[in-house]
């Protein structure tokens, strides 16, 4: 037997699955061969090492102390789980948030006299105030901001005065609604329903 023969049979023969006739073969070489013999003593002295080898003790409460050692996992509240969840939610709201702040500081900002109608030619400003006189007709809507309304005519269509009053006199005609918004609530909704039916009178 030749010493590359005898290599695999050394790694069996530590194992203990070599059979007989191996096993004596392998013998007989190890009597003449000092090279295989010092091969099998290392080896030997190798498996005895990994087999004296235990693993150290872990000390008590080790585990316990490198978890409380550990810095606090931190919690995501609610809110911030929802916007990971629902981005585009996320992006309505913050618009939505944009144009009532936007809303809400022009109509805070917003304090020059507008007056919007059809047929102004009957209306008579003065200061803050818009006239309707006794004897005239506004023919249609008539929408006041910032400012005063005294009705002693006609006006045939809706009144809508925003930030501001109406007053008429016994003689007045107001053949539609009368619409006071004093607030901003009120006043961003106007301007909403405006801004939609703009919108959808230039499609």
């Amino acid at each position: 037997m030749e010493c590359k023969e005898a290599l695999p049979l050394l790694h069996e023969y530590l194992d203990g699955s070599l059979d007989g006739a191996d096993s004596v073969r392998l013998k007989e070489h190890l009597l003449v061969c000092a090279d295989c013999r010092r091969r099998l003593q290392q080896f030997e002295k190798v498996e005895a090492l990994v087999h004296s080898w235990t693993a150290p003790a872990v000390p008590e409460g080790l585990t316990e102390r490198v978890m409380q050692a550990l810095p606090p996992v931190k919690r995501r509240n609610a809110f911030y789980r929802y916007i990971r969840k629902h981005p585009a939610a996320s992006v309505a709201a913050i618009f939505a948030l944009v144009m009532l702040s936007t809303f809400v500081s022009t109509w805070n900002d917003d304090r020059e006299l507008l007056v919007k109608g059809a047929d102004l030619q009957s209306v008579v400003i003065k200061g803050d105030t818009v006239y309707v006189p006794a004897g005239r007709k506004v023919a249609g809507d008539l929408t006041i901001e910032n400012g005063k309304l005294q009705v002693d005519g006609e006006v045939e269509g809706n009144v809508t005065v925003i930030d501001g009053s109406v007053h008429y006199a016994s003689t007045a005609h107001i053949s539609g609604q009368i619409t006071q918004i004093d607030q901003a609530f009120g006043w961003l909704w106007y301007k909403m329903n405006t801004w939609f039916s703009q919108v959808s009178d230039a499609k």
